[in-house]
This record gives C-alpha cells, sequence and structure tokens, in this order.
C-alpha cells in the first residue's frame, strides 16, 4: 500500500461487486483487478490487497453459460417464428453472438466472483468493513 494513502473501502457488496465487475479492484476502485484478460494481479498495486488466495475456478463459466443462454432464448424463438431463415442462416446469426457474449462475460464475471470472495472473507480473505458511522448497513456484514 502507498504510504499515508487509505483506501476507499465499498460500503456495501454491490459496490464491491461493480467494482469487480468493472475489473477493478473490489477493495480500493483505483487498481486494476487483472493483469491479462483473466490472470488477476497477484496484489493491488494502489491498496496491497493480496488477491493470491482467490478462487474462482469455473464459476465464472458457468455464470457466463447461464446469462448467455438466457438472453439467447428468447433472440433464438424470435428467429425461429418471425424470420424464415434456414439451418445455416439460424447458424450463422447465433453461433457467433452466443461466443461474443461468452467471451464478453467472462472477465466481469470473474470479477464479480473474487469481489464476493474479498467481501465475505472467503479462501484467506479477511473481511474489511467500513467503519459503522460511515453508513454501513447493521447485520450480519460487519465485523
Amino acid at each position: 500500500m502507498v504510504p499515508g494513502l487509505t483506501p476507499s473501502l465499498p460500503a456495501t457488496f454491490w459496490q464491491a461487486a461493480l467494482r469487480g465487475i468493472r475489473s477493478r479492484c473490489p477493495r480500493c476502485g483505483e487498481a486494476p483487478l487483472f493483469r491479462k484478460w483473466l490472470k488477476p494481479l497477484d496484489a493491488c498495486p494502489h491498496c496491497g490487497v493480496d488477491w493470491s488466495p482467490q478462487r474462482a475456478d469455473d464459476f465464472p463459466a458457468y455464470i457466463a453459460i447461464i446469462v448467455t443462454g438466457h438472453l439467447m432464448a428468447p433472440l433464438i424463438i424470435a428467429l425461429s417464428k418471425d424470420f424464415d431463415l434456414g439451418p445455416a442462416g439460424m447458424f450463422a446469426i447465433l453461433v457467433p453472438l452466443a461466443l461474443v457474449m461468452m467471451l464478453g462475460l467472462l472477465q466481469p464475471s470473474k470479477g464479480a466472483v473474487i469481489a464476493a470472495q474479498w467481501w465475505y472473507g472467503l479462501h484467506g480473505f479477511s473481511k474489511e468493513r467500513l467503519p459503522e458511522n460511515e453508513g454501513t448497513k447493521a447485520g450480519s456484514d460487519q465485523v
């Protein structure tokens, strides 16, 4: 961590998840989370949190598959009912669109999963919360 610099901790899980979706550090929101497309940095260069405990594994891919399937299903139904497309036409439209959606959702999904692991203190992360007087919700989310 940079001396004399306090990270801007998120007030809610959703704020941390949104930072992860944007491929930013869920803790400070300042530095990038990934060094390559799906490879997280070893540690945040801004706040110093160690990202090596994260274990996203296949969960981001499952999220991307579910979202893509739910968005593609109405499109497939509409194309088959409203347009006179043959199998080649359907294939030419749907397969590239599904691939682009899947690839586009993988990094944001992984960022959100890493943010969730950090927020809830899973896999060796420690739960960090704002002090109670800075607007955090009372309840089980606090440490």
